[in-house]
């Protein structure tokens, strides 16, 4: 191999990087379970940022006197210090006479945070470990055979044993969720470093003595972020749900704390005689983790080459 060979191969053309980024935009503008997912996350996300002004009434706020209203009660809401606050409860209110709308809207504000929080935390980690086993061979057998431990221990009873051991803050909850979720990034990163690594480009660039940290920031790691970005979105979809499984076992978030999994938790004792307390919250937890894998599944499709060579 020549080194204008080398050369050639180690550089990147701009025009075909640019007419790719436009080729994968036009089919992800094109893939319906892109669209309609983004769309019901865009309007859940707005939903959760906005909470303080759709809610209304401040979701740790109660009025006993108006405890388990039906959806669409009009009520009048006594506060603490006296004010009465005319007010529709459009999911009615559960046994402490708190509004299950606003509870909603802020739980969602917990659980979408934790979702990302989990993601980030999980991919950052899984690809460090992963780029260094897949690229390093002696460090492959140590890191996966730690990974392979990891994974062995079942992942609600790891986060259990993390958060007794730590207390049920968010960013122990955080932590707990996303280190059984580690070991299965590091390991996808792991073989697509075992593939890019063999490449002419790669190769190119190591005969070219770059240095091995640029050959991972610059060659190996962008080939990676496709799959990265699957795997993430199916990583935030199984974090939010395992969050509102901890919640509502009462092992997760404090109670005052509102989200999904503590407003279902608090409503279940009632469910037979309120059933709002649980349905509500449940459908935003549902609607959310479902845009979510369906997103991921949109990706896959989209930005995966052998899947889509797979369903032709």
């Amino acid at each position: 191999m020549t080194e204008a060979t080398i050369e050639t191969l180690a550089a990147a053309s701009p025009e075909a990087s640019a007419l790719r980024r436009r080729s994968i935009s036009a089919r992800l503008s094109s893939n319906w379970s892109v669209r309609i997912s983004g769309l019901v996350l865009l309007v859940l996300v707005l939903m959760a940022i906005f909470a303080p002004w759709l809610g209304t009434l401040d979701p740790t706020a109660i009025d006993p006197s108006i405890s388990n209203a039906l959806p669409g009660t009009h009520a009048d809401f006594t506060t603490l210090d006296g004010n009465v606050i005319p007010h529709w409860f459009l999911m009615g209110t559960d046994s402490l006479g708190r509004d299950i709308w606003s509870r909603t809207l802020y739980g969602g504000r917990v659980s979408i945070v934790v979702g990302l929080s989990v993601a980030v935390f999980a991919v950052t980690l899984g690809v460090a470990l992963g780029l260094m086993a897949g690229y390093f061979k002696w460090l492959d057998s140590i890191v996966m055979r730690i990974m392979d431990g990891v994974m062995a221990i079942p992942g609600i009873l790891l986060a259990v044993t993390l958060i007794a051991l730590f207390g049920g803050t968010l960013t122990s909850v955080v932590i707990a969720i996303a280190l059984p979720e580690v070991p299965r990034v590091a390991r996808l990163v792991r073989s697509l470093v075992l593939s890019i690594r063999e490449e002419p480009y790669v190769e190119a660039a190591v005969a070219l003595a770059t240095p091995t940290w640029k050959i991972l920031v610059r060659h190996v790691l962008p080939n990676s972020f496709a799959p990265l970005i699957i795997q993430a979105t199916y990583v935030c979809a199984s974090s939010i749900l395992v969050e509102a499984i901890l919640s509502f076992l009462g092992i997760g978030l404090p109670a005052d704390l509102p989200s999904w999994g503590n407003v279902m938790a608090e409503g279940r004792s009632q469910f037979n005689q309120f059933p709002h307390n649980v349905l509500f919250p449940g459908i935003f937890l549902a609607l959310t983790v479902l845009a979510v894998n369906m997103l991921g599944d949109g990706l896959r499709d989209t930005l995966d080459p052998k899947f889509n060579k797979r369903g032709e």
